[in-house]
């Protein structure tokens, strides 16, 4: 309740006794970390982070991932072979296999996190009129950070487990689309 001496004393030492301080203070390795973006520590499964001799080593280029290719013949994306981000969902450096369908649908939101909504058009016939009318449906489909899409961007999407209560696709590509006007309001057939 009263005044604070250990916070008084840090602001008045002199700068030369914080930078000696800093100095003894174990440097962090010069290994880059993943990205802790979370409450818990985020780390890669398929990556033993405490082996012997990565703690020893002094200076690496590059930090342990793991990333595989998900076949189908799609590339891999260089952000998640490089990248930091740790998504146990994404289908490039997850636990996630990507089998069944495999659709196009053009972005209309990117306000969730990690997730994306995508618009499918397609003509339904009626018969009784040898006619043609415009409907569509729209899916959630979830988006690894090695991808940012904006609204109106063409995604090739695959099929996976269910990720989440409406959640059963994955991104594996993303053509940038120039869009004037609303996503919603334009009718492109895949």
């Amino acid at each position: 309740f009263g005044s604070r001496p250990e916070a008084a004393r840090t602001e008045a030492e002199p700068p030369s006794l914080q930078t000696e301080e800093a100095k003894r203070r174990p440097r962090p390795s010069s290994q880059p970390a993943m990205d802790q973006t979370e409450k818990a520590f985020q780390k890669q499964g398929a990556v033993f982070i405490g082996s012997k001799r990565l703690l020893g080593k002094k200076s690496s280029k590059r930090a342990l991932r793991y990333w595989r290719n998900v076949g189908l013949s799609f590339q891999t994306p260089k952000e998640a072979k490089e990248g930091n981000f740790v998504d146990k969902k994404c289908p490039f450096t997850g636990n996630v296999s990507i089998r069944g369908k495999i659709m196009k649908g053009m972005v209309i939101s990117t306000k969730m996190k990690r997730t994306i909504i995508i618009r499918r058009n397609y003509l339904h016939y009626i018969k009784k009129y040898h006619r043609f009318e415009k409907r569509h449906s729209n899916l959630a489909v979830h988006c690894s950070p090695a991808f940012e899409p904006k609204e109106g961007d063409i995604v090739t999407v695959g099929q996976c487990r269910p990720l989440a209560k409406t959640v059963r696709f994955n991104v594996l590509k993303v053509e940038k689309n120039q869009i004037f006007g609303s996503a919603r309001k334009q009718f492109i057939l895949f």
